[in-house]
């Protein structure tokens, strides 16, 4: 064979396996962007223009890679899916949804009533099975997680008073409880919204004050129809996973966490053992505790970001860990309204 024809065939190689991989590169586009616009469709996600659209391919990708690729290690006892999160960037998503006011913190000390409890607590428990959870509900893009974790620990401690389980009020909280560190979607703390409902002498219905997802300015009219009380609230001892446990045996407790961590934003199922430090940043509801089938303990934790997110609302959260202030910080500041 003359040198020339060797060369041109070598090139001919060449441009058929680059071909071979640029077909194949955007066979694996054509199929990711297929997933994407089934995606779309599922949530209902409509963009402004192309180029957002594009932009949120982009990111789309980016997080399906990284679904993916945690899902591969077989070492993690729990899994991540495409949720609704999965066109936003993890700055975004803490953005939008995370509103625990972790850096302003009340200061006051309460006493904890059942710091002298003798009896041994149940080996596990789960309210939602006593009939003092109500369903999940979903925050939407306004970051008043703080009034959805203080409600859930409101209407579990009415149900056991007066075994009755009410679904109450986020909304109020959002647009009547602005005097102090509680903002509405911008933020606040479980604790100020406690005081706020005791000083309001309780909380109307979502039924009758339902949620809309925005602040607006408080319907004093609606807000004084009152169907559910408190006389306080305590807070119980941080830094101590013993003390939660006993706190969660006797009724749901508002817990703050660190849930600004991407294996959070797209939490699907199992126990969850992820990354997370102890920035506490979102407000959820601590509504049991068990053990998983390979022996992991875990708290159950009721979030407020719809039933698509995580165990259809829920997530297990790995219990007595190492760290004091246990998994994401779960133990630092947690606190439950008395009756």
């Amino acid at each position: 064979m003359e040198p020339w024809k060797c060369i041109g065939f070598g090139l001919i190689l060449m441009f058929g396996a680059w071909c071979c991989e640029a077909t194949s590169r955007s066979l694996q586009d054509a199929s990711m962007y297929g997933r994407y616009e089934q995606w779309m469709t599922r949530y209902g996600r409509i963009y402004n223009d192309v180029n957002e659209k594009e932009n949120r391919f982009k990111i789309f990708k980016e997080n399906v890679a990284f679904i993916e690729s945690s899902n591969n290690d077989v070492n993690k006892p729990y899994k991540l899916g495409v949720n609704q999160f999965a066109d936003l960037t993890n700055e975004e998503f803490k953005a939008s949804r995370n509103g625990f006011k972790g850096h302003e913190c009340s200061t006051k000390t309460t006493s904890f009533k059942y710091e002298n409890v003798k009896a041994p607590v149940p080996a596990t428990m789960d309210w939602r099975k006593k009939g003092a959870v109500t369903p999940i509900k979903d925050q939407g893009q306004c970051g008043c997680c703080w009034a959805f974790s203080a409600v859930a620990a409101t209407e579990g401690i009415t149900q056991l008073t007066t075994g009755k389980l009410i679904s109450l009020s986020e909304q109020e909280l959002v647009d009547c409880d602005t005097s102090g560190e509680d903002q509405g979607c911008e933020g606040g703390l479980m604790d100020d919204a406690f005081q706020f409902i005791q000083q309001n002498h309780g909380l109307s219905t979502e039924a009758n004050y339902p949620y809309n997802g925005v602040d607006g300015s408080c319907n004093t009219k609606k807000a004084a129809s009152i169907a559910a009380k408190i006389t306080g609230y305590e807070d119980v001892p941080a830094n101590s996973e013993k003390a939660l446990l006993t706190a969660v045996a006797h009724q749901p407790v508002s817990v703050a966490i660190d849930a600004g961590g991407s294996d959070f934003q797209f939490y699907s199922s199992g126990v969850f053992t992820g990354a997370c430090g102890t920035s506490l940043d979102h407000g959820v509801t601590a509504v049991g505790y068990g053990v998983s089938d390979d022996g992991t303990k875990f708290w159950l934790v009721k979030n407020s970001w719809g039933t698509e997110w995580g165990e259809e609302g829920y997530i297990r959260m790995q219990r007595d860990v190492e760290a004091k202030e246990g998994l994401c910080g779960i133990a630092m500041e947690a606190s439950y309204p008395t009756a």
